[in-house]
């Protein structure tokens, strides 16, 4: 991308900011912005990225007290488990979301996950800046893309997976805290506990 400089006398603070946001959505990078560890990441990551309007626990209950309010739509075979059962559930801040579905929205946000954790992506006005500067909300073109920011964050992620900066569910090693056994996988490891539970 080629920069252009170039001098206007503004008015007013409001034309600045929106000349501003407008020189802005053409050039950027694609940034991480690493979320807390707090078994909420998917919730603050979303949070963050609606800059901090919704907390965690805002959204879970959001999600609860739509999800209680239809239990017809939400019934046991769409979510996997009864409906106050997962109202439940998601309201536990040491339980994590689940995965999701993706509709026709107007608006997208972006995230990446490493197999364990959730973090937010943005798009900043260039490496360092403030996170006060981030898009964080894209509008969804005809394409169903949300344009060239779509391009750069999947150039990310392809870095990311190139400098092994993720999680291998299947394959890790683990060792049981409570009996010391060691197990490859996701798999492998919820199996040993259901053994462990009976």
């Amino acid at each position: 991308m080629t920069r252009t400089t170039f001098t206007i006398d503004l008015q007013t603070e409001a034309a600045a900011l929106s000349l501003f946001i407008i020189i802005w959505k053409m050039e950027g990078i694609v940034v991480r912005r690493v979320i807390p560890s707090d078994n909420s990441c998917l919730f603050n990551a979303v949070g963050m990225l609606n800059h901090n309007k919704i907390k965690a626990p805002e959204l879970r209950q959001i999600i609860a007290a739509t999800v209680s309010s239809d239990p017809t739509k939400y019934s046991e075979a769409f979510l996997g488990k009864a409906n106050a059962e997962y109202c439940a559930w998601i309201l536990d801040s040491d339980k994590w979301g689940g995965a999701s579905d993706e509709k026709n929205y107007s608006e997208r946000v972006m995230l990446i996950y490493d197999g364990l954790h959730y973090d937010a992506l943005a798009m900043s006005p260039f490496e360092g800046a403030s996170e006060e500067f981030d898009q964080t909300i894209f509008a969804v073109q005809n394409d169903r893309t949300i344009g060239p920011v779509e391009g750069l964050a999947l150039d990310l992620v392809k870095d990311q997976q190139w400098n092994r900066s993720y999680t291998d569910t299947a394959n890790f090693s683990l060792r049981c805290g409570v009996c010391q056994i060691g197990v490859v996988g996701q798999k492998e490891a919820v199996e040993q506990h259901k053994q462990q539970a009976m």
